[in-house]
């Protein structure tokens, strides 16, 4: 379980931040800062394993602010995603070089953010999954960054967010109910599901409870932790 803190300097966008956090289920929303000195401070305080920093923060900007903590040795230091809506040249070549490994340009979804998180479990699985010393194909694995497979024709990446939050709210579903939930055809939520399930996303498993045919239902996959 990952825990989160959130750095915004508007109470509001911290609260919808902190809400798409929560409806995470590798996700555990532990703190909310909205200046430069107060995030360092929840960073030493809470400890946490993901901040979600804003860059133009009162006191000095989160950028200054993960210098603070890159440049502290006792901290554990957390992975860092980037959210804000500066999106010049300098400030993401400056993030990148202090390891900020993802990058969100507001406002962004639910859904957006969620596969950012799950680049961030996938990232602490593969480097749990290698202990010594490595040889090269090791060191590569730890080092690729995540990649996701281009979408399958036909299948676009604002509805793939929206199946993929529908099911996260409601854990397991058939087609039929997460078409229900967001309105869309079932044969259309079918095939959105089809692929989170080909990407670990989520489980197969039939229901055999319903007359007739049995269904396919889809149940959250669990993160590692």
């Amino acid at each position: 379980m990952l825990r989160v803190l959130v750095v915004d300097d508007i109470p509001a966008v911290a609260s919808l931040h902190g809400r798409f956090v929560s409806a995470h289920a590798g996700c555990e929303l532990v703190g909310t800062a909205g200046s430069g000195p107060d995030a360092v401070a929840a960073v030493a305080d809470l400890h946490p394993d993901l901040v979600l920093l804003d860059v133009h923060l009162p006191g000095f900007s989160g950028l200054d602010a993960l210098r603070s903590v890159r440049a502290d040795g006792t901290l554990v230091q957390p992975e860092v995603i980037a959210v804000t809506a500066a999106r010049d040249v300098d400030t993401v070549r400056t993030a990148r070089l202090m390891g900020v490994q993802h990058y969100l340009v507001k406002p962004f979804t639910a859904g957006e953010l969620h596969a950012r998180i799950d680049d961030v479990l996938a990232d602490r699985r593969s480097s749990a999954a290698v202990s010594g010393s490595l040889d090269q194909q090791s060191v590569d694995a730890v080092m690729r960054p995540v990649t996701r497979r281009p979408l399958p024709k036909g299948l676009s990446q604002p509805t793939l967010d929206l199946v993929r939050t529908a099911l996260r709210e409601l854990g397991s579903a058939s087609a039929a109910e997460v078409a229900d939930h967001l309105g869309l055809s079932r044969v259309s939520c079918r095939r959105y599901l089809e692929h989170l399930a080909d990407d670990g996303e989520c489980a197969r498993s039939l229901d055999y409870s319903t007359a007739g045919r049995p269904s396919t239902r889809y149940t959250v996959a669990t993160p590692a932790t």
